[in-house]
């Protein structure tokens, strides 16, 4: 069986499987204990904090099956920022994860520039415990200026199943975008990304770059633009973003690939307003689905449009209504 971590004050405790008879004590403990390091679990061998059947027992030492094994799991803290209270929108909450509504503007990272004021922080006040997991349990991330959903994990059995399921690409991960231009069909993105060789901050389509497939299709079109529900594939930083703009099709109010502002002819001065006011991409991670690190239940979680986003929605029917009727 798998010992499964819950809180770093409570011993562990797992039953060594009959299979196992023979075999070192420090090989069995790591198959029981997949969420912690070889080093670390024989660092708590050696500190008498991993017990085989109550006693001490050397890395070396062959096991019969059926010991119990108690492993008083003492958890450094790996996370060292502050916690504050930043109200937190949260979708979905049990022991094990956290699935979290970001809103655009809040940074998910402290960092260069944004020491406080993170969704880092805030999840530390909801949870001190999370201060136990790298990055406060955070296993994929948003842009600053990117709203929706988020999962983090409150444990490292949580941490690890999550990590592992983004990595073999079993987390559905939708999006909506309203993209430059009235496309006419959905299709697939696939070209790599990398770092942009001139320009650090920004990432680029790349022959040497890393695998990144976004999958899009349309959700409403508009006179001069596109909503889009698009799926990643893969999880690159800026991906979204980068396949647009590579299409020509980039995110209104990109402030990184978005280019100088585009006003379609005859644009009503609300559209006009709205354009030159959306200082923000115009991207929300709309739904999150992934199994259970447990239960292997499946968990979908959706993110309401905010507010932004809807005005900028309704500004750009109106446009389309008003263009449609001085046609006629």
């Amino acid at each position: 069986m798998t010992a499964s971590p819950t809180s770093p004050a409570t011993p562990l405790q797992a039953t060594v499987p009959d299979e196992a008879a023979g075999r070192r004590f420090d090989a069995v403990l790591a198959d029981l204990f997949p969420d912690f390091s070889r080093s670390k679990l024989a660092g708590w061998i050696k500190s008498g904090d991993a017990r085989l059947d109550g006693r001490e027992a050397r890395p070396r030492d062959p096991v019969r099956g059926g010991e119990k094994v108690t492993l008083n799991a003492v958890l450094e803290v790996q996370t060292h920022s502050q916690p504050e209270d930043i109200a937190l929108d949260v979708l979905y909450e049990d022991e094990h994860v956290i699935v979290v509504n970001k809103p655009a503007g809040l940074v998910v990272h402290p960092g260069a520039g944004n020491p406080a004021g993170t969704l880092v922080n805030a999840l530390l006040h909801h949870d001190p415990s999370l201060n136990t997991l790298p990055r406060a349990g955070i296993v994929h991330r948003l842009d600053k200026d990117t709203s929706g959903v988020m999962v983090v994990a409150r444990t490292l059995q949580a941490h690890t199943a999550l990590i592992d399921q983004l990595s073999s690409r079993e987390v559905h991960r939708q999006y909506l975008a309203v993209v430059v231009g009235s496309l006419v069909s959905g299709g697939t993105a696939n070209a790599p990304i990398d770092r942009h060789p001139r320009d650090r901050i920004r990432m680029a389509v790349r022959e040497d770059g890393r695998d990144a497939v976004t999958h899009y299709r349309l959700r409403e079109r508009f006179r001069a633009h596109t909503l889009l529900e698009c799926r990643l594939e893969t999880g690159r930083t800026h991906q979204i973003r980068v396949h647009m703009a590579h299409l020509k099709h980039p995110i209104v109010g990109d402030p990184l690939y978005g280019g100088p502002l585009k006003l379609p002819r005859g644009a009503t001065e609300a559209l006009i307003e709205t354009l030159r006011g959306f200082r923000r991409q115009a991207l929300h991670a709309e739904t999150l689905e992934f199994a259970h690190p447990v239960t292997g239940e499946p968990v979908r979680c959706t993110a309401p449009v905010p507010e932004d986003l809807q005005h900028l929605l309704r500004v750009l029917r109106d446009d389309s209504v008003a263009a449609a009727e001085r046609e006629r």
